[in-house]
C-alpha cells in the first residue's frame, strides 16, 4: 500500500502525476493539498488568509468560518473534483471525499493555539485540530471494490463541526489504519535541500534517526513536514520519499529514487 501526498502548490504537475499512477500495479490512496487555489480564492473574495506562527516555530493558517468556506470550495470542491476527473480520463475508477465524508478522518479540535504578538504570549482559538482516528471499514470498503480514494481536508472534530488541519497529518492517521509502507509526498522541490534557496543542496538519503535533527534546522512548512514525518516513523511506515512534483513524471521519479529518501 502506497500512500501518496499530493502538495497544494500551483506548480505541481497534476496531470503527470495521475498518468503516472494509472499505471501502477499496487494500490494507493491519494491525499491532496490546495494551499495556492485557497489562497487565490481568498484573495478575490477579499478575506486573505492570516499565518499564525506558534512559539515552538510551527506555522498555520488561522481557521475561522469564512476561512473553512474558502478551504471548502478549494480543497474539497474545485481541486478534488478536477483530481477525481483526471482519475477518471486515465481509467482509475477514484472517489473523491474530505475527512467530513462518513467520519472518514475524525479528528480533535485545538484548544488554541500559542502564539507571540509583539512580547505578548496569546492563545488564539479557531476551527483547526488534529487528526484522531480513520474509518478504515470505510476506506477497504472502497478499495476492496476497486475504486481510489482521493483525500482531503476538512475533517471532523468530536462536536461534528468541519476543522482544518495539516494534510501531512492526515497521511500519519491513514498510514497507521491502511499499514501502508511507502509514502510519497510531492511538493515544489526537488526533495530536502539543506539550503531551501539552492536547489543543488538536495539531500539524497536521510536515515529516520535524523529526522529530529533535521526538523531543527529548518522553519515553516518544512518544520511541520519533518515533525509530521517523523511521526510516520515513530508509527510503523518504512519509507518516505519526497520528491519533485514539479517534473514530467512525479510518481515514476519518485519511485525511482529521485529526490529524498528517508527510511
Amino acid at each position: 500500500m502506497i500512500i501518496v501526498k499530493i502538495g497544494g502548490g500551483g506548480t505541481i504537475n497534476i496531470a503527470g502525476i495521475i498518468e503516472d499512477l494509472a499505471g501502477l500495479d499496487e494500490p494507493y490512496v491519494i491525499v491532496h493539498g490546495a494551499n495556492a487555489l485557497r489562497d487565490k480564492l481568498a484573495q478575490d473574495l477579499g478575506q486573505p488568509k492570516q499565518v499564525l506562527t506558534s512559539v515552538k516555530g510551527y506555522t498555520s493558517v488561522y481557521s475561522d468560518e469564512k476561512l473553512l468556506d474558502v478551504m471548502m470550495m478549494a480543497y474539497a470542491g474545485l481541486r478534488n473534483k478536477r483530481i477525481v476527473e483526471l482519475c477518471q480520463q486515465h481509467g482509475i475508477n477514484a472517489v473523491g471525499l474530505s475527512g467530513l465524508d462518513g467520519k472518514i478522518v475524525q479528528g480533535k479540535r485545538n484548544k488554541g493555539i500559542r502564539v507571540y504578538q509583539g512580547k505578548k504570549l496569546k492563545i488564539v482559538r479557531d476551527f483547526s485540530g488534529k487528526p484522531r482516528t480513520v474509518n478504515a471499514a470505510l476506506l477497504q470498503l472502497l478499495l476492496d471494490n476497486g475504486y481510489v480514494p482521493v483525500l482531503t481536508v476538512p475533517i471532523i472534530d468530536e462536536f461534528n463541526a468541519a476543522i482544518n488541519t495539516e494534510n501531512d497529518d492526515v497521511v500519519r492517521v491513514l498510514q497507521q489504519a491502511l499499514e501502508a509502507d511507502t509514502v510519497i509526498n510531492l511538493i515544489e522541490a526537488a526533495g530536502f535541500l539543506a539550503d531551501q534557496n539552492d536547489s543543488a543542496s538536495l539531500i539524497k538519503n536521510i536515515p529516520a534517526s535524523e529526522l529530529d535533527a533535521r526538523e531543527q534546522q529548518v522553519a515553516g512548512r518544512m518544520k511541520r513536514k519533518m515533525l509530521a514525518f517523523r511521526k510516520l516513523f515513530e508509527h510503523g511506515a518504512s519509507k518516505v520519499i519526497i520528491s519533485d512534483g514539479r517534473s514530467t513524471h512525479p510518481v515514476k521519479d519518485a519511485l525511482a529514487g529521485k529526490g529524498t529518501v528517508i527510511e
